[in-house]
């Protein structure tokens, strides 16, 4: 008789039944196990998680039931509630009190954008005329460079600087 209990005990655990509120393997039901994967659920493979964003109207609604909890435990209870975590209050409390509005709404990822200088366009410009007349210098120089090597070889005497003043 013991040993008929004993092979349908057996049966029952190699069939995944329960043995009590425990599992004859030595689980929990609540946990999944053999049942769980039977229905196709793996609990190893998990979603890829997404970063949660709070508005600043949210922030500061939660600050201010933070701020009125007066009982032991209601912040606790106001964080498990919402899914919160303490240093999240933290944040959001040095950033009331530094006064950034940025502080109680998500901020943008990524690079910053760099603020335009309204006179960047004029200096681009100066500068562009700058090299433009750069140019036509060194053509100037180099065409008086060459009338001189010419009058040099022609014999032509040039007027210099002291003779145009009226001196002569």
């Amino acid at each position: 008789m013991e040993q008929i209990e004993t092979m349908e005990v057996s049966e029952a655990v190699s069939a995944g039944e329960t043995q009590g509120a425990r599992r004859a393997s030595g689980g929990f039901p609540a946990r999944g196990g053999a049942e769980a994967r039977r229905r196709g659920f793996d609990p190893e493979v998990l979603a890829k998680a997404t970063r949660r964003r709070f508005s600043g109207e949210y922030k500061r609604g939660i600050l201010r039931e933070a701020d009125a909890a007066r009982d032991v435990g209601e912040i606790g209870a106001l964080l498990r509630r919402e899914g919160l975590y303490s240093s999240h209050l933290n944040t959001w409390r040095r950033a009331r009190e530094r006064g950034e509005l940025a502080g109680l709404s998500p901020r943008r990822r990524g690079r910053k954008v760099k603020a335009v200088n309204p006179l960047a366009k004029r200096v681009a410009e100066l500068e562009r005329d700058k090299r433009r007349l750069e140019r036509r210098l060194k053509q100037a120089e180099l065409l008086l460079e060459i009338q001189k090597k010419a009058s040099q070889l022609l014999e032509i005497p040039l007027a210099s600087r002291e003779d145009e003043d009226g001196s002569a």
